[in-house]
Parts: C-alpha cells; structure tokens; sequence
C-alpha cells in the first residue's frame, strides 16, 4: 500500500490533476488457467488436438518427436495409470525464473515469471 517506491522514490500513480480515484503506472496482465482450458476444448478442432498423444502414432520409432514419446512421459503414465488413461486429462509445464530487479541481494525484493505450457497440444 505504498504510494512510493522504497528503492528508488518513484511514484506508483499516474501523475493526473483530476481528484479522486489513483491510477496505477503499470498493471500486472494474467491470463486465468481454468476459462483457457476450457476454451482449448470447446472449439471442435483444438478439442481433436488436445487429445493428439493418445491418439498419434510416432512416424520415426526410437525418436523422441514429441513429449508423448519420452521416458518421463511414460513413467508417468506408469505411476499414475487412472490420470492417464483419460486422454482430455491437460499435462501442463511449468517454467520459472525468479530473480532481483533492483541487484541488492540483502532485499526481499524479487520477481518471478511463471509460464505454464500445455503438453497436449501438438508441436
């Protein structure tokens, strides 16, 4: 609830000369997990390619050319046999990378961008 930056001074808020209401310089966009998942499966087409790698063939056998085909894929299958055996079942990736905008190791400021990926959809 700061209206100044600790580290450098710098206002949070839109410089406007109208009273009332604070707008904020920048917003953090996101998009939500559940709508877009559930809009991969109402169009007919990604529907179809949601559930490629229960239904795919590999052209090239010995040749990882997509995740389905990987070791880590198939322990998992392995492991847990009731998750994979519903194709529209959504196999997700998640990267991130945290870091320290301001370079001071000693702060508790950081940031880190997550990146979910979708292992359904085909390469």
């Amino acid at each position: 609830d700061l209206d100044f930056c600790p580290v450098c001074n710098t206002s949070r808020w839109k410089d406007s000369n109208t009273s009332g209401k604070k707008v904020p310089k920048k917003v953090l966009l996101y998009f939500l997990i559940i709508p877009r998942l559930q809009r991969l499966y109402k169009s007919s087409h990604t529907a179809k390619e949601m559930i490629w790698h229960a239904t795919g063939k590999c052209t090239e056998p010995g040749k990882m050319q997509r995740p389905v085909d990987g070791r880590a894929w198939k322990k998992f299958d392995t492991k847990y046999p009731d998750f994979a055996k519903e194709p529209r079942n959504v196999r997700l990736g998640l990267a991130a990378d945290g870091f320290n905008p301001f370079g001071n190791l000693s702060q508790a400021y950081s940031m880190w961008p997550v990146i979910l990926t979708t292992y359904n959809l085909p390469p």
